[in-house]
């Protein structure tokens, strides 16, 4: 196919300027036999220039749905909502928050090597422009059955920064994917008209949306397309987020709207 087009365009964002990612997510955890999906709340500032520090603000709201058993029966046998995930303010200069930093001995900031995992300018300065190679590229990075091509490419989106030109290559890439199509017409996501593309293959269905208006990631939902080894059936929703971009001109400021 390769012949997909959408629209996109970067906000322009000073030397001293920060990227925000608002991330709203519900995300499949488990206790013992009990699955759950819990809701996460992420606020990221990323600087212009990745050495400086970056902020992650990151809760827990409380809300779950059970899809296995039962809050009840979890809390019985011993389960704790701060166990699902850190939370708080973390910063840590390249966005490396899993870092301990001791205000007495700090290790020195390195740059990471990059990866689709975890991008850096100088990763994705490097990726080729052109469909057909960005395309192969993808394919050569992600020869396994658990890592594919198209979950690859979605773990870069999912920063919010990848740039522009190269966005508009991935989406014309991703549809060369065998299992890949694009969903006929538009979605509404949080008021915003957005395009999706769906992997459907293998155990799960993957929705990557789009926004129309500048084709940044917008969000993913993923369902169980057969039975999982954790009793859950197909047409189970495992995954959702939703997320939104913004130019703000510091760490820990929100955008106006």
């Amino acid at each position: 196919m390769l012949d997909l087009v959408i629209a996109t365009t970067d906000d322009p964002i000073g030397p001293d300027q920060y990227r925000f990612v608002a991330t709203d997510a519900w995300w499949l955890g488990s206790f013992g036999p009990h699955q759950h999906l819990t809701e996460h709340r992420l606020r990221t500032w990323v600087p212009s220039r990745p050495e400086r520090d970056w902020l992650l603000d990151r809760e827990l709201t409380g809300r779950q749905r059970w899809l296995t058993g039962s809050a009840e029966q979890a809390r019985h046998e011993g389960f704790e909502l701060h166990d699902v995930a850190p939370v708080g303010l973390f910063r840590a200069p390249f966005g490396e928050f899993h870092r301990d930093r001791d205000d007495t001995c700090v290790e020195p900031a390195q740059r990471r090597r990059g990866s689709w995992q975890v991008p850096t300018p100088e990763f994705l300065a490097r990726l080729p422009r052109d469909p057909v190679e960005l395309l192969g590229r993808l394919e050569a990075d992600h020869p396994g059955r658990w890592n594919s091509a198209f979950s690859g490419a979605v773990d870069a989106l999912r920063t919010c920064l990848v740039p522009a030109d190269l966005r508009s290559a991935l989406y014309r890439a991703l549809t060369g994917l065998v299992g890949v199509h694009v969903q006929p017409g538009t979605t509404v996501l949080d008021g915003r008209s957005c395009r999706t593309l769906v992997h459907d293959a293998g155990r799960t269905r993957t929705e990557l949306m789009v926004g129309a208006a500048d084709g940044q990631f917008a969000g993913e939902r993923d369902t169980l397309r057969a039975d999982s080894r954790c009793g859950l059936p197909p047409g189970t929703l495992i995954n959702e987020t939703r997320v939104r971009t913004a130019v703000v001109d510091a760490m820990g400021e929100h955008p106006a709207s």
